[in-house]
């Protein structure tokens, strides 16, 4: 069987389309400091280094990860949220280079763009306000749009799927993302093409050990790579 035509492009955010420049780093920050957190502690940094280990995850699922009651991951996620609001809001967010030419290019071709977080719907609908991205693409989702689980699980990608109707095959989707985590999500969703970009949190080897199928330098490649096949 020949290589599946891609029809639908699965962007992740933060780290992929748009610039993080460690705002989420700052934001959890933010929440630590909330939930009582000693900065100059041990737990701190483990903790920090977890956030960074699993870039791309659901927010509140890294919450409940790191503070075993509901009630403290809440409330965590909260003040995480709040925190990057903040940022959003004081002019701390920008699109990646060549991000938005390369969406524009990909839909200009049919093909169909859903962008996915593992933030919030809020905090993902305050990004693409600052951005002016409203129209930008057909869709954004995030882990409450798939029925609560974020990535590695596949719900983004087959959320996406099933709410646009712009493929009819697994094969045709094409999940692309900055972390192992996105790469998980798109094998675990049967995509066709599972592509990391080099802007984000994990480099190559991590990309590749979690499932992806390319490796690019940025999103600016990725029109290059799909409107080729």
């Amino acid at each position: 069987m020949g290589t599946a035509r891609i029809r639908l492009v699965v962007l992740d955010m933060a780290g992929t389309t748009v610039a993080d420049g460690g705002l989420v780093e700052q934001a959890f920050e933010a929440a630590a400091l909330d939930l009582g957190v000693d900065p100059a502690g041990p737990r701190h940094d483990a903790m920090l280094e977890y956030v960074r280990t699993t870039m791309g995850e659901s927010k509140i699922s890294v919450f409940r990860h790191l503070f075993a009651a509901e009630e403290q991951a809440q409330q965590a996620n909260r003040a995480f949220e709040r925190a990057y609001d903040g940022l959003v809001d004081a002019g701390h967010c920008a699109p990646l280079p060549g991000a938005e030419d390369a969406i524009r290019e990909l839909r200009k071709a049919g093909l169909t763009v859903v962008l996915t977080t593992g933030f919030s719907g809020s905090t993902q609908q305050r990004i693409i306000g600052a951005l002016g991205w409203q129209d930008l693409v057909d869709l954004a989702l995030c882990p409450a749009d798939a029925g609560g689980r974020g990535r590695p699980y596949p719900d983004l990608a087959l959320a996406a799927l099933l709410r646009t109707h712009a493929a009819d095959d697994v094969r045709e989707l094409a999940v692309v993302g900055d972390t192992g985590y996105d790469m998980r999500c798109g094998a675990s969703a049967g995509a066709g093409v599972v592509a990391g970009v080099l802007t984000g949190a994990h480099d190559a080897e991590r990309l590749r050990a979690d499932g992806a199928t390319e490796v690019l330098g940025s999103v600016a490649e990725l029109p290059g790579l799909l409107l080729s096949r």
